[in-house]
């Protein structure tokens, strides 16, 4: 410990404690920390006390003043946005647009490639459903064919495999960063690596990492990259980011143009903006984008890497614990994971306890298969729950949630 808060084991240092991660003040500014053991920020983060301000404020602002009037006011607040989330991800403030969330984003930038009869979009089974339904409309109006890249033998999307099936039909390929229902990493970098020189969109559904773990996307190699707020951003629900980048804008099609994306000339003509903000839509709620805002600049105060390792400490705890517990399988894939640990309780009811949990205080949510209907592990018949850890969870909660757990499931057989 380091004046009460917690050290931290730096991966480049042969895990030598190398940062001090200030766990109380974590937990202060998190009110639901005194009466919830949440352990579904995968789904929906606690919010810190900052963000929500941030929010309020501007309510109330727009109840004093009129919406509109507000708006004005908060001007250079919502410039900041785009430069908070340009820092976040590596890129410019122009290549950022806010969405209403990353279903809607990822959804505007697959249907802003140009797809004709007989081209290729090709995805992994861990595709999301709503992603899934997406592709299958545009593969019916465009007559576009869907190929599905398997898992290799750790459960990642497989690099290999994707290079085979990488030819001049291919137009866009779409990995999702973590699937929802958990499991390791998917090795966006190497796709990136493969894609660098190919004529091939590259799109990245970050959802489950922004937040997490570092995410540069001029690491990664992406053109067009989605995510939440709500998760491990710890912003409200209702917001998303896109990242759209400018070298890439003149490969895509103008999707769903309203006076955000135009411009109108006095002549009667119109002018098509030739950046991410060309994604947005004028009517939008200034009050959570701001929140969401506050969540970026909240977690880069933080330190992304200083999350990542408190995050990678939990999940392990956590794994450890639920690996203790009769009655529960844990997948076993060889390499690392994340903050998502997702676990089968063969002949238990997975709604059940998790209402039974929720009633001791500790949430967690219920891994269904149609979430990602692609995927083999979430076809099994076996039940599946999930846990996810953020950096102001603690190791007494997670031992909590094993204790109880391990209670439930004596007291059910």
């Amino acid at each position: 410990m380091c004046g009460g808060r917690m050290e931290l084991a730096d991966p480049n240092t042969g895990g030598d404690p190398a940062a001090c991660f200030d766990i109380e003040r974590a937990r202060a500014e998190t009110a639901g920390c005194g009466g919830v053991i949440h352990l579904n920020n995968a789904g929906s983060a606690l919010m810190p006390r900052p963000v929500l301000s941030r929010v309020m404020r501007h309510l109330e602002l727009e109840a004093h003043v009129g919406g509109y009037e507000a708006a004005e006011l908060a001007v250079a607040d919502v410039r900041r946005i785009y430069e908070s989330a340009a820092t976040l991800l590596g890129c410019l403030p122009s290549e950022i647009a806010l969405t209403e969330n990353a279903s809607r984003a990822w959804q505007l930038a697959v249907q802003s490639v140009p797809l004709s009869p007989g081209d290729r979009v090709v995805i992994g089974v861990a595709e999301y459903v709503s992603n899934k339904l997406v592709l299958d409309a545009v593969s019916t109006t465009t007559g576009a064919e869907v190929v599905v890249v398997p898992d290799d033998e750790h459960g990642r999307f497989d690099v290999e495999f994707l290079r085979t099936v990488l030819d001049e039909r291919t137009k866009l390929v779409a990995v999702t960063h973590v699937p929802v229902y958990g499991g390791p990493v998917n090795p966006v970098h190497e796709v990136g690596r493969l894609l660098r020189d190919a004529p091939v969109l590259y799109l990245v559904d970050a959802c489950q990492t922004v937040g997490q773990l570092r995410v540069d996307v001029s690491d990664i190699g992406c053109d067009l990259l989605t995510t939440a707020g709500r998760k491990y951003l710890r912003g409200p629900r209702g917001t998303g980011l896109l990242y759209a980048r400018s070298s890439s804008m003149s490969a895509l099609r103008n999707v769903c143009l309203d006076t955000r994306g135009l411009r109108w000339f006095g002549n009667g003509e119109v002018g098509v903006r030739r950046d991410a903000k060309l994604f947005e839509a004028w009517e939008a709620s200034f009050a959570t984008r701001l929140g969401l805002g506050a969540a970026i600049d909240y977690a880069l105060s933080w330190g992304i890497d200083a999350i990542w390792q408190r995050i990678r400490s939990l999940s392990a705890r956590l794994t450890e614990r639920l690996g203790y517990v009769p009655g529960v399988l844990l997948p076993d894939s060889g390499v690392e994971g994340c903050g998502l640990v997702r676990f089968r309780l063969p002949g238990n009811d997975p709604h059940r306890i998790r209402r039974e949990l929720r009633r001791a205080g500790i949430n967690v949510s219920v891994s269904e298969r149609e979430l990602a209907p692609l995927a083999p592990t979430q076809r099994e018949e076996t039940a599946q729950l999930r846990a996810s850890v953020h950096y102001y969870n603690t190791e007494d909660e997670i031992d909590r949630f094993g204790d109880v757990l391990e209670l439930l499931l004596k007291n059910n057989a």
